[in-house]
């Protein structure tokens, strides 16, 4: 389904070297939920959210080459605070789509007479997603001991002392203490 979402027809553009057309497509960009975040704080694409492509597609000798601009919202959590995010990602692409490409030509393949633009989108937005976000760069994330959110205000706890620094508590003077 996701697959046949991302296609576009290039019969009549493959047809002349240094054509080129205009196109948009949106459509779901997850819809059987394959993309979606593994483990708390990482970020993805939100789930049933629709992603864009448009730009302009140029033939080129036994290809295609893809210019546009690929975007969808994304989901997460802070990484300190674990309060909810989110936001949109766009992200310029130029890429080539080749008959007969393998993993060393750095190409998409090109098959027949349909583009399918999917692993394009999924690719271009899943390598731009945040990997650890923040709400604010200079969030104060949870109290340790008690789970408060630090960015409201301060808990009352006392930070906990690291047992491999704790015997150097014996040479603070009892002024210091």
């Amino acid at each position: 389904m996701a697959l046949a979402t991302f296609a576009i027809g290039v019969a009549a553009l493959r047809r002349q070297v240094g054509a080129t057309q205009s196109f948009a497509i949106t459509g779901i960009f997850d819809p059987d939920n394959l993309y979606g975040a593994v483990t708390p704080g990482e970020s993805s694409v939100a789930p049933g959210a629709d992603a864009t492509i448009a730009g302009q597609l140029e033939s080129i000798p036994k290809g295609i080459v893809v210019t546009g601009l690929v975007s969808a919202p994304w989901v997460g959590e802070c990484r300190r605070c674990a309060i909810e995010l989110g936001g949109l990602l766009e992200v310029a692409v130029r890429e080539r789509f080749v008959e007969g490409a393998t993993d060393e030509d750095e190409a998409y393949p090109l098959e027949g007479e349909i583009l399918d633009l999917f692993d394009l989108v999924r690719d271009s937005l899943v390598l731009e997603l945040p990997i650890a976000p923040l709400c604010r760069e200079d969030c104060k994330g949870l109290c340790v001991t008690c789970g408060a959110d630090r960015n409201e205000g301060e808990c009352g706890c006392e930070s906990p002392i690291d047992p491999r620094w704790a015997s150097l508590e014996t040479l603070r003077s009892p002024e210091e203490a």
